[in-house]
């Protein structure tokens, strides 16, 4: 007998239960004939999916691409709609079904989890087996299989073959530039709202924290190579903002080498290794570079900068930073000005004297990635300022530089910095290969709020540093590498390429789509659109007229330094073309200087033992901008705000040294932030002359001079006389005195800088305001002398060429 009970349409079943083609009839079955949950779960996946797509007829915003609609209307945020029915934009109907691997079955919608902080790829070995790649336990990690214990190793030992065969391809390809690298995690801190200036998410408000990681670099040298040589720094901010990845990838000096990213590949080519010999590592003496340099005058001011104390920083913590480059910030509005960006260190801007820098080389390589590490380590969080440079295009067709030309400066006095921010570094990377040396830095990566101007030289590097990451990095997909990947969330059709992570659900990989429901979407105006800047002229190869005048802000830089910072100036060009073989490239590195200073040249002459050449004939006729002195391009214009924080000294002790003395003045540098160490012939436990035995620290021989700012000899006539036989002791005090470095001798430690020959006077005949000899009695009034000293670092009124001792 017949039911009357209505059977559930199975009309089109087969459709659904296949993946091509349909009939067409948009209802769907009502089953597919079975009770399996599966099929229940394709089933609304298929009649969601049909929905979703039928509520997209047309894409109604096509029309607004073209013609005048596109010139005049804001973008418009992209058509799409939403299903209540999770499985509507699934890749599978049984993604629901949870397993240990890929998960509980419940996907977080419109979320990619690998945006989320670096805690989801952290890694911890406590209390666990040693296992294979593949999770299989090693039972034994000490010996490879072998046929008898004499006997051959065996190809089928998988352990010792994938151990091996992985350590074997541990290392990337470093960077060509700014290889030699050292990094930190922090955030930065919002002074003021700057909507009137940008709508960049980490100006929005007042204290807002956006994460940053920082990375500061050195630029010619390979990987391995030591930190202190001479050469601009890299200074690299990565900001995790809430609309993206923004990569502020700066220097320490404002301004560059070349115009134009056309000469890139010679500039860098010319700085390294000579490829006949591979020979100078990590510096610029040598003949391929001043050849290049002495045929290109547009190098002419970053020489300046580069042959200045600049290029030899104390530290990371005590330099500036810039953008470099005239970038444009876009309010909400759409309205744009030009700005550059500039980064202050709160520890002020100091360097190290070049002599030191050598030697620190060779005593350790890895002195600002040390000093940089353990001011983290210790709570001592470096921070620096950043400011903007505000200016309108109407204001710079007015400057007599071109805003374009990265060789130029827009100097304080003409466009002064406004404060907007502060980064603090505050925590240390876990791993410095995964983060350090994986972090990708491309000034391609802007958020709205920030756009680009035309300098060429910036446009060139829109398109160099992505493309060196993608062969550095293995592929299109190194924005998945943790310490790369955004906190914004992240949705986009590109799919596939060597070394993907995600793994994106739907079928849908392209927009506009209605199978997805048109998304992801286009943002419209709340995503990043480029300002419209008016595009005028001929295509053409060739620079503005303005970009002709090479020599005027050099001028400027040198004016603006002090005497001891243009003795080092030219105690640096000499040094470096003194290792120059070919006369003719000296004698055109002279003749272009000629442009700068005429002093400067002859002084240069003189020390090459040169005959001062004619000058080099100028590319522009047009007469030289002249520009009044600016103190800001001085290092001795920010002395820094955290005193004595931080910097190293040395306590020299030797058997017979005050206990008592030693440890009251250790403890009072500690509570004023220094690092006070106790330094003696060598390590082991000395007796005192009064108190307990003191426990040496470092020796002579592992912490030499060059790695202190400063040094105490305390009272004891025991220790001073031991310490006067040993020559490094003797050497300690004599490179401090050179280096310019403050000195506290106590009662009878004065017998010992006399004994190294160290004068307690300036060459006048004046007192040295940084040697204090203090008797016993006055260790108080010494010590704040003492620091007081210390908080100015050196005492150039010493310094003497050659120097005196």
């Amino acid at each position: 007998m017949a039911s009357n009970k209505k059977t559930p349409s199975t009309d089109g079943a087969g459709s659904v239960l296949s993946s091509m083609s349909s009939p067409s009839e948009t209802d769907p079955p009502h089953s597919l004939g079975s009770s399996n949950p599966s099929a229940a779960a394709l089933l609304s996946k298929a009649a969601a999916g049909q929905a979703l797509s039928a509520a997209m007829p047309d894409n109604p915003k096509e029309a607004g691409q073209y013609g005048e609609a596109a010139r005049a209307a804001a973008p418009a945020e992209g058509v799409h709609v939403a299903s209540a029915e999770p499985l509507a934009t699934a890749s599978t109907a049984g993604e629901t079904i949870p397993s240990p691997k890929v998960g509980e079955g419940a996907p977080a919608l419109g979320d990619n989890a690998a945006n989320a902080s670096l805690d989801r790829a952290r890694s911890d070995d406590s209390a666990c087996m040693l296992t294979t790649n593949q999770g299989v336990p090693v039972g034994d990690n000490q010996n490879s299989l072998k046929a008898g214990l004499r006997g051959a190793t065996l190809m089928e030992d998988f352990i010792l073959r994938e151990k091996i065969t992985h350590f074997d391809h541990e290392r990337i390809t470093e960077r060509v530039v700014h290889a030699r690298g050292s990094a930190a995690h922090g955030y930065f801190e919002c002074y003021k709202e700057q909507s009137k200036l940008t709508r960049a998410t980490p100006f929005a408000k007042a204290g807002k924290r956006t994460p940053v990681f920082v990375r500061f670099s050195t630029v010619a040298g390979e990987r391995g190579s030591t930190d202190t040589a001479r050469d601009a720094r890299g200074f690299a901010v990565k900001f995790y903002t809430d609309e993206g990845n923004w990569d502020l990838v700066g220097n320490n000096i404002p301004v560059f080498f070349i115009q134009d990213a056309m000469k890139f590949p010679d500039l860098v080519h010319a700085v390294k290794p000579e490829p006949h010999n591979g020979m100078p590592q990590a510096a610029s003496a040598h003949d391929t570079f001043w050849d290049f340099a002495s045929l290109s005058p547009e190098i002419t001011h970053m020489l300046m900068w580069v042959m200045s104390d600049r290029a030899i920083p104390r530290s990371y913590r005590m330099m500036q930073g810039f953008g470099v480059h005239t970038f444009r910030l876009v309010n909400a509005k759409g309205q744009s000005v030009f700005c550059k960006f500039h980064w202050s260190p709160m520890a002020g801007t100091h360097s190290l004297v070049w002599d030191e820098a050598v030697k620190i080389s060779g005593a350790d390589s890895d002195f600002h990635r040390r000093d940089l590490w353990e001011a983290i380590e210790c709570g001592e969080y470096p921070e620096y300022e950043l400011s903007f440079q505000v200016f309108t295009e109407e204001q710079a067709e007015g400057f007599p530089f071109d805003v374009l030309d990265a060789t130029k400066l827009v100097p304080e006095e003409l466009v002064p910095l406004i404060p907007v921010g502060k980064i603090v570094l505050n925590r240390n990377p876990d791993n410095f290969f995964a983060e350090t040396e994986q972090v990708a830095f491309c000034t391609a990566h802007i958020v709205p709020g920030i756009d680009f101007s035309n300098d060429p030289l910036l446009q060139g590097r829109i398109h160099s540093y992505v493309d060196t990451q993608i062969t550095r990095l293995g592929g299109a997909n190194f924005h998945e590498i943790p310490i790369n990947s955004p906190l914004a969330p992240l949705h986009n059709n590109q799919r596939d390429g060597i070394h993907r992570q995600a793994i994106n659900r739907g079928r849908v990989a392209y927009e506009p789509n209605s199978l997805a429901g048109g998304c992801p979407f286009q943002a419209g105006s709340k995503g990043f659109n480029s300002f419209p800047a008016p595009v005028d002229g001929d295509k053409v190869r060739g620079k503005p007229e303005k970009f002709a005048e090479h020599y005027a802000q050099g001028r400027l830089f040198w004016i603006s330094q002090t005497a001891v910072e243009q003795d080092h100036i030219v105690h640096a060009f000499r040094f470096e073309l003194s290792k120059v073989q070919t006369v003719a490239i000296r004698q055109r590195i002279v003749s272009m200087l000629r442009n700068v200073d005429e002093a400067l040249a002859q002084r240069l002459a003189d020390g090459l033992g040169l005959a001062l050449p004619p000058a080099m004939p100028r590319a522009s006729m047009l007469p030289m901008p002249s520009y009044p002195p600016s103190p800001e391009l001085s290092l001795t214009f920010r002395p820094g705000k955290t005193g004595i924080h931080t910097l190293r000294v040395a306590i020299l002790v030797g058997p017979g040294s005050d206990g008592a003395q030693v440890r009251s003045i250790y403890a009072s540098l500690l509570a004023d932030g220094a690092v006070p160490r106790l330094v003696g012939s060598q390590l082991g436990r000395v007796d005192t002359s009064g108190g307990a035995p003191l426990a040496v620290e470092i020796s002579l021989e592992a912490g030499p001079s060059v790695l202190f700012d400063a040094v105490v000899i305390p009272d004891g006539q025991g220790g001073v006389q031991q310490l006067g036989g040993d020559a490094n002791a003797l050497d300690f005090l004599r490179l401090q005195y050179r280096h310019c470095k403050p000195m506290l001798a106590i009662g009878a430690g004065k017998g010992l800088p006399d004994k190294a020959g160290v004068p307690l006077t300036l060459p006048d005949g004046k007192p040295d305001p940084a040697i204090i000899v203090v008797p016993s009695g006055e260790v108080v009034k010494g010590v704040a002398a003492f620091n007081k000293a210390l908080a100015a670092h050196r005492a150039f009124a010493r310094e003497t060429d050659p120097p005196r001792v």
